[in-house]
């Protein structure tokens, strides 16, 4: 009974601290992220979009998710990274099943994959594309090889050389096909 209490008083006093730094910030304005003004500007930049005075917001255009492009620019579209880049990789590797893909960060995570001429070995790709210019180093990709043993076990095996800049290359060239496509 005496230890209920004394937990209940504890949590009634933690309570009863923390009530009156919650009211505080009630009605304050936040005044981050601090306005910095560049050389001949008479109005401050705030750092992420805009206030309710007008300026710049999370929410509004080049909010979050950068800086917005129309359809003859880079293709950023909605997403964190070069949109050429981004579908360019997809259709490369299609015929691989897809284990994770995450258009803001960039990186698409193929499962093993097994071709029909060689049932023995497997393959598996990672694509990194690193912004949202359409840049000859804006794609990198990782491609892991494994061999079936004769214990049915899984080993890893060296990749061809060659192999991780062909596929470069053929996300390059497929994301210069798209992007003439669309003008």
């Amino acid at each position: 009974m005496i230890g209920q209490f004394r937990g209940f008083s504890i949590l009634a006093l933690l309570l009863a601290l923390a009530l009156p730094m919650l009211q505080a910030c009630e009605g304050s304005e936040a005044s981050y992220p601090t306005p910095s003004r560049k050389r001949g500007e008479s109005e401050p930049r705030y750092g992420y979009g805009e206030t309710r005075m007008g300026r710049p917001t999370v929410f509004s255009e080049g909010g979050i998710f950068g800086r917005s492009t129309s359809r003859g620019e880079q293709g950023g579209g909605g997403i964190g990274v070069n949109n050429f880049l981004w579908r360019a990789s997809l259709d490369s590797i299609a015929f691989m099943p897809l284990a994770s893909a995450d258009p803001f960060g960039g990186v698409i995570v193929t499962d093993w994959h097994s071709l029909p001429e060689a049932p023995n070995e497997r393959l598996k790709v990672n694509v990194f594309i690193m912004g949202r210019e359409l840049r000859a180093d804006g794609v990198r990709a990782a491609v892991f090889r494994q061999r079936r043993e004769a214990n049915g076990s899984w080993s890893d095996v060296a990749v061809e050389e060659g192999t991780v800049s062909r596929l470069e290359d053929a996300i390059l060239t497929r994301a210069r096909e798209l992007r003439l496509a669309q003008r």
